[in-house]
């Protein structure tokens, strides 16, 4: 389904670009606080190889597309729109935005609260990424209980591999460091490898094979076969923000230990970024959140948002309400045609407890 100009005019409070669990948390939030709110989802859930999501509390091992489904129906339940779409640019659009899908459809919103996530940029080895979600894995929280006990190979492509080996050590006592192209550890480092058991193999990892459609194990450049059922790798992880740049809003590099691990949208506690009027929320801003973590920024995000809109719908009934006041003669603001209009306004027909063709027939309630 597309939003295009000639099929829906609609303006909405808050358009969530991206369908994630951060952007249906806070597409819940925001429609449970009555606010008119259009999901965008271009359908690329990053844990989409995944079997489950893990240490998401009620849900532990609840497969990716269900946990969306079941999100999106909460979302619609609370009148919640949500369309597929990939956007390609955000602008202003006099107080608000305009946002232009890459099927020429448009819609304009008071607020924006992106979710996009971020892309795994995989280190180039063949067989590796026909491998990733499944036997080729990046976080041991994410994963780790599910390859316990089984021969987990570690591929060093830079200063965090030893840091790497020493973590998944606790869920595994056969782990292997292929150094590939990793630095040569310290002495320090090789002593407290050695330490854990942790066995450390040199040289350049060419190719992974695999069997039946599972890891058999990393081939190295000089031709040995090293048996592994597991491999762990440090993907670059690189916000799915270029949309962004229209509105000024560039991706900066995130950096872990002293290594730069990928690129975010910068922002504040709650999400807000330097544009006002934009946040953002989950993988985009946070490249090491997990699907908890992100669905609880899309809470705090909608939270904010809602705020925001509020103080700015405030400040406009306070000067509404002050030129109803100077439209009158009565200098000091208060007068009886002063307060027959404010009641006009805040009360409709049920203006002093009287219902209006009640009060025109002198009936009563």
């Amino acid at each position: 389904m597309s939003v295009h100009p000639s099929q829906d005019e609609r303006h909405y409070d808050i358009v969530v670009i991206g369908g994630g669990a951060a952007g249906l948390s806070g597409a819940l939030t925001l429609g449970r606080a009555r606010r008119s709110v259009l999901v965008i989802d271009a359908g690329e859930p990053r844990n989409a190889p995944a079997d489950g999501v893990h240490n998401y509390l009620g849900r532990e091992g609840t497969p990716p597309g269900e946990l969306l489904a079941t999100g999106r129906g909460e979302v619609r339940r609370y009148g919640g729109e949500i369309v597929a779409g990939r956007v390609v640019t955000a602008e202003r659009d006099g107080d608000g935005f305009r946002v232009v899908l890459a099927d020429g459809g448009e819609v304009r919103a008071s607020r924006l609260l992106v979710t996009t996530g971020l892309v795994d940029e995989l280190p180039e080895v063949p067989g590796l990424a026909g491998l990733w979600g499944s036997d080729v894995l990046h976080c041991p929280y994410c994963h780790g209980w599910e390859v316990r006990d089984q021969a987990v190979g570690v591929l060093g492509t830079g200063p965090a591999a030893v840091h790497q080996a020493l973590m998944w050590r606790q869920w595994t006592k056969s782990v292997t460091l292929f150094l590939h192209t990793a630095p040569e550890p310290t002495d320090e480092e090789y002593e407290r490898l050695a330490a854990r058991g942790i066995s450390v193999v040199d040289g350049t990892v060419s190719a992974l094979e695999s069997e039946n459609g599972r890891l058999a194990g990393a081939r190295l450049e000089r031709g040995t076969l090293v048996p592994v059922q597991a491999l762990v790798v440090a993907p670059r992880f690189t916000a799915r923000a270029d949309f962004l740049g229209s509105l000024g809003l560039e991706a900066s590099e995130q950096e872990m230990n002293g290594m730069v691990i990928g690129t975010r949208i910068p922002a504040g506690p709650t999400g807000q970024t330097a544009v006002p009027g934009v946040w953002v929320a989950g993988n985009v801003t946070e490249l090491t959140e997990q699907v908890i973590g992100s669905a609880a920024a899309g809470l705090r995000a909608a939270a904010a948002i809602n705020a925001d809109l509020t103080a700015e719908e405030t400040r406009a009934a306070v000067e509404e309400r002050r030129a109803d006041f100077s439209d009158v003669s009565d200098v000091s603001g208060f007068s009886p045609e002063a307060e027959r209009r404010v009641c006009e306004r805040v009360l409709g027909s049920r203006r002093h407890g009287l219902r209006h063709e009640e009060a025109s027939s002198g009936g009563t309630t």
